[in-house]
């Protein structure tokens, strides 16, 4: 470290990349079924202990260039981010940046592999550029990650649950021949 960078004002040596982390998740359900679930925002309440009030753009759906706002809860803190679907592949990946495309900070992925009779889920988390929004120092986002790994650890698990436990759609019932 140089005599002018002090330990509290690292942010002009850190990296982005340094900034990342993929977690994964067996799943009971096919990975077509695992992406309908992912790729509807809407539903990522469900599963995430700090998103909720999570809505595509009118018009707007799980497709490449789509929008979509969502509420963001930390420490007592409360924010709407804007995000931008990036990848929209049916039954494999699923992903998304906060604030768009062209300028955005962070990226969420999701990718579907199938495994046996269900599917490996992963949800990773990238760092795209530095913001002071986020922390300052190693130190500031190492803590974002290790909260954001936690966070996603808790998405995967409840994700699964939900899974096993949410009621099997019924099939219709054909009817009978008059005769």
């Amino acid at each position: 470290m140089s005599t002018t960078t002090s330990a509290h004002d690292l942010f002009e040596v850190l990296h982005a990349s340094d900034f990342s982390f993929a977690r994964r998740a067996w799943v009971d359900a096919a990975p077509a079924r695992v992406y309908d679930l992912i790729s509807d925002v809407s539903a990522i309440g469900r599963w995430s202990p700090n998103a909720s009030d999570v809505t595509f753009d009118q018009g707007a759906g799980p497709r490449v260039g789509s929008w979509f706002s969502g509420r963001n809860h930390k420490d007592g803190r409360e924010w709407t981010t804007r995000s931008q679907v990036v990848r929209a592949d049916p039954g494999a990946a699923f992903a998304f940046v906060v604030g768009g495309a062209e300028d955005g900070i962070v990226q969420w992925s999701w990718t579907c592999r199938p495994r046996g009779r269900g599917t490996v889920v992963e949800q990773s988390w990238q760092l795209l550029r530095l913001d002071r929004v986020l922390g300052a120092t190693r130190g500031d986002l190492d803590a974002l990650r290790d909260y954001m790994t936690d966070s996603v650890e808790t998405t995967l698990l409840s994700l699964a649950q939900w899974i096993a436990e949410a009621p099997i759609a019924e099939a219709p019932i054909a009817e009978a021949p008059a005769g």
